[in-house]
């Protein structure tokens, strides 16, 4: 009945053999022990990274899925944005309409910046590709001149880039 954990003395061994045997024992033990605490504290670290892992990608699910619906909503507030920006024949039209749709275009534009959604302004600011799509590249310069259809990025990603022209101020 001797197994490799209990420690036993054989009664033929002599005193040095049985201390050697008791500290090569003794050595395993703390070799295996250390192994252990080991693996443990790597586990343990593995398993925060996960969970961090696991947070963040919830926080991006969050942050990001209402996508597809604020991309099909975007073609609406150019609509808005086209209608009222025609000012001679938004002039003409009766101003309590006005108002209406007008209060109707902030109520939207509010509720989309509220999950995130951000209008790019990049008029005056460098040309950037990854950012602007150029419709019309000036001979000289590289600053954005005109936009000419607003672009929208989602929680810092574009969603649909600006259309400028490009050129020198």
């Amino acid at each position: 009945m001797n197994e490799d954990n209990d420690v036993t003395i054989e009664p033929e061994e002599n005193g040095d053999d049985q201390i050697k045997s008791l500290k090569e024992k003794l050595k395993k033990a703390l070799e295996e022990k250390q192994e252990y605490l080991n693996n443990w504290q790597k586990d343990k670290a593995e398993f925060l990274n996960a969970r961090k892992r696991d947070q963040e990608s919830q926080k991006d699910f969050a942050r990001f899925s209402n996508q597809n619906l604020i991309e099909e909503l975007i073609p609406v507030l150019d609509s808005f944005t086209m209608a009222m920006g025609n000012k001679e024949a938004w002039e003409k039209v009766d101003k309590n309409w006005r108002i209406g749709v007008e209060y109707i275009s902030n109520q939207l534009k509010k509720t989309l910046e509220d999950f995130g959604l951000k209008e790019i302004d990049p008029l005056g600011k460098p040309f950037d590709p990854m950012r602007d799509e150029a419709i019309e590249d000036g001979k000289e310069g590289n600053l954005v001149t005109t936009v000419i259809q607003k672009g929208y990025e989602l929680n810092g990603k574009v969603l649909k880039a600006p259309k400028v022209k490009i050129g020198e101020k």
